[in-house]
């Protein structure tokens, strides 16, 4: 039995606005399941990590932000090791080192396949889970890479260059020679010709060598020490800080395919629907509309474009330019997120407004699902007011408990103790109040009806 570590990094601003810092391009469910059901890339890899390797031990490593989307998206066993802050992959794979040791107690020896959370890709590359394992196993290499064969000269992916004398062993782990990280048209060709592979950013080792490069940056061994001191780790990326550096490094071919769905231009290649939500268009070749407000949208005559509309923003963009758009959306980019899926619902930001006494109020309209329930938590800086729209539930505020029903309002004065739970799907308009109004701002002390 092996482990395999899934990172669950960036938000992939170049799928804006649909993601934003909750709510990230893995868990857009925008694919389609073999059964045809709405699907996100997180629930796609797991459930086909599952099916290629059962026995296989799953640990997501992430950030706080995206815990709630995971645990709402991933069902079944699988541990969650949670960054204190955003850096880089070589840090996230220290911390999840650290979890697999002193959390669920695995020896130095056992094997540890780390790969992305977001890959796209057939479900053979996942078969290879096995491979690589046996080659950390039989002591190959220090480290065992994934290397996807190339189908063009592409600009955009880094290379590793397997050495020519270990070619002979068909099927087999190859000793690396060299790497070269998004190469000219020309370089990537002649790259290509000496059999280089892509870099598809999946590692394999033993534990215990994750764990003894770790210890040259901190004297930390616990999971919970080494999360207090994760600034101390370098924000750079595995491949820079460990790979490169190794001298023991070996890769396994895949030949199949492989996509980097960040893009819009990717993603709609692979969305089964061209449109969704309330959109009205005619025939439109090539022209993808999503509109998540509840506002109509209409589309008439924009071949080969990508129009979304979501409450973090609208891009109306051709699709191959939309390929180029993060140093504009850096600029458009709200700071804070409008939308976010909870492991008890989702909640969307319908207005914020500051007023000239200096207050601020910020309007959200939130969505709990029967049988769930908010965490008992309080506010320092804001207090709230909770207005019933549909659905029935019971609220507690400072030990108090009551029914709550569609038309009734709940005042939440500020530092007070409070939490919700549904009996059926309860449907709230939240107004808070206050000088600073951030999800920062919350206190949290379990669950009221555990």
């Amino acid at each position: 039995m092996a482990t395999v570590v899934l990172l669950s990094g960036g938000s992939g601003t170049r799928l804006w606005p649909l993601p934003n810092e909750a709510r990230s391009k893995q868990f857009l469910k925008v694919l389609r399941d073999k059964e045809g059901n709405s699907q996100s890339m997180v629930q796609r890899v797991v459930s086909q990590i599952r099916a290629a390797t059962p026995k296989t031990e799953i640990l997501v490593a992430t950030s706080a932000s995206q815990v709630s989307s995971i645990q709402a998206q991933v069902e079944g066993q699988y541990g969650i090791a949670v960054e204190p802050s955003r850096r880089d992959t070589a840090p996230a794979i220290m911390l999840a080192g650290s979890f697999l040791h002193s959390v669920r107690g695995l020896s130095d020896d056992e094997p540890v396949v780390v790969m992305p959370i977001d890959s796209y890709v057939e479900d053979s590359y996942f078969e290879l889970v096995d491979t690589l394992v046996d080659a950390v196993r039989k002591n190959v290499s220090d480290i065992v890479l994934l290397g996807v064969k190339p189908t063009r000269p592409s600009e955009s992916y880094g290379y590793i260059v397997p050495d020519p004398r270990s070619f002979a062993e068909a099927g087999a782990a190859m000793r690396v020679a060299s790497f070269k990280e998004k190469p000219s048209r020309e370089d990537a060709e002649r790259l290509i010709s000496e059999g280089a592979l892509w870099n598809c950013g999946v590692f394999a080792f033993r534990l215990g060598y994750i764990r003894a490069i770790t210890a040259r940056y901190t004297e930390a061994t616990s999971y919970d020490d080494l999360a207090a001191s994760y600034g101390d780790l370098p924000k750079r990326s595995f491949d820079y800080e460990v790979v490169e550096q190794a001298d023991s490094v070996s890769v396994v071919s895949y030949d199949g395919m492989w996509k980097d769905l960040g893009t819009w231009n990717t993603l709609a290649e692979e969305m089964r629907d061209s449109q969704a939500g309330r959109v009205v268009s005619n025939d439109i070749p090539n022209t993808h509309v999503i509109n998540e407000l509840n506002i109509p949208l209409v589309a008439l005559g924009i071949e080969n474009a990508v129009i979304v509309a979501t409450p973090d923003g609208i891009l109306v963009s051709d699709k191959a330019a939309s390929a180029s758009m993060k140093p504009y959306v850096e600029h458009a980019a709200e700071g804070r997120a409008m939308y976010e899926a909870r492991n008890w619902g989702d909640y969307r930001v319908l207005d914020h407004a500051v007023y000239g006494s200096g207050a601020r109020s910020l309007t959200k309209y939130l969505r709990i699902s029967a049988g769930s329930q908010i965490s008992y938590q309080c506010h320092r800086l804001r207090e709230e007011i909770w207005t019933v729209v549909d659905g029935a539930g019971e609220v507690v505020v400072e030990g108090d408990v009551r029914p709550v029903r569609q038309g009734d309002a709940v005042s939440i004065p500020r530092g007070s103790l409070h939490g919700i739970r549904a009996l059926s799907d309860l449907h709230i308009i939240e107004v808070q109040i206050g000088s600073s109004l951030t999800e920062d701002d919350i206190e949290r002390f379990g669950f009221y009806w555990d």
